[in-house]
This record gives C-alpha cells, sequence and structure tokens, in this order.
C-alpha cells in the first residue's frame, strides 16, 4: 500500500503524536463512508492489528492502514492552512468529489 503526507499535514501529525493523547500511539487513516466509486476519510489514533499494514512515508511517519479496505490505497492526507485549518484526505487511486 501507498500513503503520501504533505509537509504541513506531517508537521500537524508529528505535533499529535508528541501530545498525551498521541504517546505510544500511531495514526491510523480510515474509511468513513463509502460510495462505492469513492469514500470519504478520517484519522485517529490508534494501534496496529493483524489486518493492518504500516505504511512508511517520505516525511518519517508511518501511517496504519486496515489491508482489507480497498478505498486506502493511495491515500494522500494533506493539510491546509487556508480557507480553515483542516485535514483533506483522499485517493489518489479512487474518484472523489467534495460534498
Amino acid at each position: 500500500m501507498e500513503v503520501k503526507i504533505n509537509r504541513n499535514a506531517a508537521k500537524v501529525l508529528k505535533n499529535a503524536l508528541a501530545s498525551p493523547e498521541g504517546q505510544g500511539k500511531m495514526i491510523r487513516v480510515y474509511v468513513t463512508i463509502d460510495h462505492g466509486d469513492h469514500a470519504h476519510y478520517d484519522w485517529k489514533f490508534d494501534t496496529p492489528t493483524e489486518h493492518d499494514e504500516i505504511v512508511k512515508t517520505d516525511k518519517d511517519i508511518d501511517i496504519v492502514l486496515d489491508k482489507r479496505e480497498k478505498f486506502l490505497e493511495g491515500v494522500w492526507i494533506q493539510y491546509f492552512h487556508v480557507p480553515e485549518p483542516e485535514f483533506v484526505i483522499s485517493s489518489l487511486h479512487h474518484a472523489h468529489h467534495h460534498h
């Protein structure tokens, strides 16, 4: 599996992992809604299970993904400061649109 992450997202996630809530945890990206041809995503602190793959990124952050979920292949994690601070998580391999 593959994960891309932009510089802003890496900085925010590294700070989150250094917080008390992130101690001893990893970042898991997961599907919140599956629409059939695309999905919506979020992230949380978690620990890996037997169904997971730990993907190393070029920003020195390991991301936990469930190998059984097809929409997690090619995840792209971005963080933008404008128009408001927010994560935008999409897949490089699946269609996506904003609601």
